[in-house]
């Protein structure tokens, strides 16, 4: 299946705009649960990416989509026949409301730790993303971070290892997480993508975060170095999933090896996409300060 790309600064605009400052309806909206490759399922909403991680020990989860659609994540996850209790790690990609919302009661209701990125935790905490941002202030109920995690650290739950990388920009702490898992028995390298648009911010004298621009490149030139199979976003639609996942409803899977999420070429390319609309968008707002 050919990969659909769009401009990731015209799908930044679901973030930006004042129209949708709560947001956009998709991101708390139920969405059928699905099986992506051997041990990690798509939990979350229509709009916002949550997986699971599933392990003989326990599972990991990755994000909690917003504080309405925590629910559906977690109806989700008893639609696969999994236990929230048996979740023991919830990590997060970064700390805005769409994506951490529902972290308190997920935390809650499974037992988990919370494990996030130091430079994260105080937004976290606060319930409220830092950095000047057009957007404004978009809060979320506050949750204690329990595991601190920087640059290569992981977490091992059985034969499953999350290794963190550091992408910031997007946040001060936004968190790329990576792990290899099985496909039929092949290898695969899959990454859970914290987004890396600029959504609102201010890239141009933002006084809350002014070492903003030089994190958003430190991260583009990180993630051109991250080997990438399998691509899983903080929003389905910057990997098109849901195209992914109604092919994959066509095949026997995992007899049948065309595994429609395996694209090593997607991943590259969403990189340097993101890097061509953040310049641009830094170019705007530079040429607007003069």
């Amino acid at each position: 299946m050919k990969p659909v790309f769009f401009s990731l600064a015209a799908l930044g605009l679901i973030f930006a705009s004042p129209a949708l400052a709560d947001g956009d309806a998709s991101w708390s909206a139920p969405h059928e649960p699905y099986r992506i490759v051997d041990n990690i399922w798509y939990v979350g909403t229509e709009g916002v990416g949550v997986y699971l991680i599933t392990t003989d020990e326990g599972h990991f989860l990755v994000d909690a989509a917003t504080e309405e659609g925590a629910a559906v994540v977690e109806d989700n996850i008893k639609k696969l026949g999994f236990d929230l209790k048996d979740i023991k790690y919830i990590v997060e990609t970064h700390a805005h409301y769409d994506h951490v919302g529902g972290l308190a009661k997920l935390k809650a209701d499974t037992g988990a730790e919370l494990v996030a990125s130091v430079a994260d935790r105080s937004a976290l905490e606060a319930g409220n993303h830092e950095g000047d941002n057009t957007n404004g202030p978009a809060t979320f109920p506050a949750v204690k971070v329990d595991r601190i995690v920087g640059e290569g650290g992981t977490i091992t739950l059985a034969d499953t290892t999350l290794m963190a990388r550091m992408t910031p920009g997007h946040t001060k702490g936004a968190t790329t997480w990576t792990l290899t898992a099985l496909d039929s028995g092949q290898p695969r390298r899959v990454a859970f993508a914290s987004s890396v648009t600029v959504a609102g911010n201010v890239l141009v004298d933002n006084v809350a975060y002014p070492h903003i621009v030089r994190d958003y490149r430190i991260t583009f030139d990180r993630l051109d170095t991250i080997p990438v199979d399998i691509f899983l976003p903080s929003h389905p639609v910057f990997a098109d999933l849901e195209a992914k996942y109604q092919k994959q409803k066509t095949i026997k899977y995992p007899e049948d090896k065309a595994q429609p999420f395996v694209d090593p070429t997607e991943f590259p390319k969403f990189v340097a996409q993101s890097r061509a609309d953040f310049e641009a968008e830094l170019a705007r707002q530079e040429a607007a300060k003069k």
